[in-house]
């Protein structure tokens, strides 16, 4: 059972540390009625700010990168209290939220239709906004994911309307002052915390909103797809990850074991790409184990404010229940690492060694500091264990053979992969999932066009 205090009023959310289980704000709880309000005012908000030059609303939004730069300790702070990030992943966050939006801005006036070439006329095409798009947040990465959405949106031409969620609203609330202070227009970019079945079930079911982009759970991302279906309403869905890191016995090892900790560890496993199924070929398998196992228990954790920590705490009680239920008393623990006691959602690095592919640890999520290595024969082995999973979200191959990254990249079903590297996300590229990872693609020099319309005109050209 969670430890967490209930809010006081049943349209009020109380946020916690996760480093200490204090309280350190209280937020309202949006309503339907505060969801249809805050559509209304983006509706009313967006068409104004479609019709700005392309050019104008480029330089607010780089404006708004301004603002947000200015104020990336203060966004960084906000991110160790509410989501216990260490102090140095929340610089990195909010620097990802300023270049993000820097990035689309340069999009606002690239915006490019096509010319066909057509009999008896010319043909060109225009991207046109959607109108008002719903972005739904999750707790693991606050700021970046809720940029994802919110910054091709606007500089597309949309308004927005954020749902973040209800763990940690206090970074995106910020931003949207942020947003205010740079001049974007009011009513075109609204903050609404709230819980999940009240505040996002609106938001996904209005029908003033024309698009839904949700991070979050397979569960949940496949009964946002369903409701949206009955309006025939567009979805991004960017959902659950079980991947791989596949180390190969021609692999550095001692570069593999060390960067491995980092691939499941980093948000204390809070990661849809979070590597946390460790394949080794078994001629190496012993030799990787041992170089494991002290890159594992060297990995400092502590309080999220000391820049020297590397991993904090899990998000809350709940999770924390989730996370041991994966790791019974009796489990073949290889390597485990310490946590600190008392006050806080503390839990240790963990690493099992699977009996075999089908081990729940080695197939569901656990969103946690775990991961599970099991050995592998050869290539073909490998890339049968790497695709024995229902997600396909992204993945690491370690190996000094060219050819066999090429080939196990393109067998392996998922949409991120990184050779002899463990980088997943860069907004220059586009980011998404194969399978029951997700629908669509976020990021990268197209993410403009997934918040538009194509709009196609012909215009005679034959004598009147």
């Amino acid at each position: 059972m969670s430890n967490e205090p209930s809010p006081k009023h049943p349209h009020e959310h109380q946020v916690l540390n996760p480093a200490t289980e204090e309280v350190i704000a209280t937020v309202p709880a949006a309503t339907p009625q505060d969801v249809a309000a805050a559509v209304a005012r983006a509706t009313e908000a967006q068409r104004g700010w479609a019709a700005l030059a392309p050019a104008d609303r480029a330089r607010l939004l780089r404006r708004f990168a301004a603002v947000v730069d200015g104020h990336i300790e203060e966004l960084a702070a906000l991110e160790v209290r509410e989501a216990g990030h260490p102090i140095g992943n929340a610089r990195w966050e909010a620097g990802n939220v300023r270049d993000l939006l820097d990035y689309a801005a340069g999009g606002a006036e690239r915006l490019n239709g096509v010319q066909i070439p057509v009999a008896g006329g010319l043909n060109v095409t225009f991207h046109e906004p959607l109108g008002v798009v719903a972005v739904i947040a999750p707790w693991n990465f606050p700021m970046p994911i809720a940029a994802w959405g919110t910054a091709p949106a606007l500089a597309a031409g949309n308004a927005v309307v954020l749902k973040p969620a209800e763990t940690t609203p206090l970074t995106a609330l910020r931003l949207a002052e942020l947003a205010l202070e740079a001049g974007l227009p009011e009513g075109l970019f609204q903050v609404l915390p709230g819980a999940g079945p009240v505040a996002g079930a609106a938001l996904v079911e209005h029908p003033g909103v024309a698009k839904v982009v949700f991070t979050g759970s397979t569960a949940v991302g496949k009964a946002i797809m369903a409701t949206c279906a009955a309006g025939v309403k567009r979805v991004t869905l960017e959902l659950g990850g079980k991947s791989p890191n596949i180390v190969f016995a021609d692999a550095d090892i001692e570069r593999a074991a060390a960067a491995a900790p980092g691939s499941f560890l980093d948000n204390t496993g809070q990661d849809c790409c979070a590597r946390s199924r460790i394949l080794v070929q078994r001629g190496v398998y012993d030799r990787f184990m041992e170089l494991l196992a002290p890159a594992v228990t060297s990995f400092a954790v502590g309080d999220p404010a000391d820049p020297a920590t590397a991993m904090g705490p899990l998000i809350s009680a709940a999770q924390r229940e989730r996370v041991r239920s994966y790791v019974p008393e009796d489990a073949p623990a290889a390597i485990r690492g310490e946590a600190p006691e008392g006050k806080g959602f503390w839990y240790p690095a963990t690493v099992l060694e699977a009996t075999g592919p089908g081990d729940r640890a080695a197939v569901e999520e656990i969103f946690g500091p775990v991961a599970v290595v099991l050995p592998f024969e050869d290539e073909a082995d490998a890339v049968r264990l790497a695709n024995a999973t229902d997600y396909g979200l992204s993945g690491s191959i370690w190996t000094r053979d060219v050819g066999r990254a090429v080939r196990v990249s393109r067998a392996v079903a998922a949409g991120n992969l990184s050779v002899n590297s463990h980088s997943s996300v860069r907004y220059a590229t586009p980011f998404g999932g194969y399978k029951q990872s997700g629908l669509g693609r976020e990021l990268g020099p197209d993410a403009l066009t997934a918040f538009t319309e194509t709009k196609n005109v012909f215009i005679s050209t034959e004598e009147q």
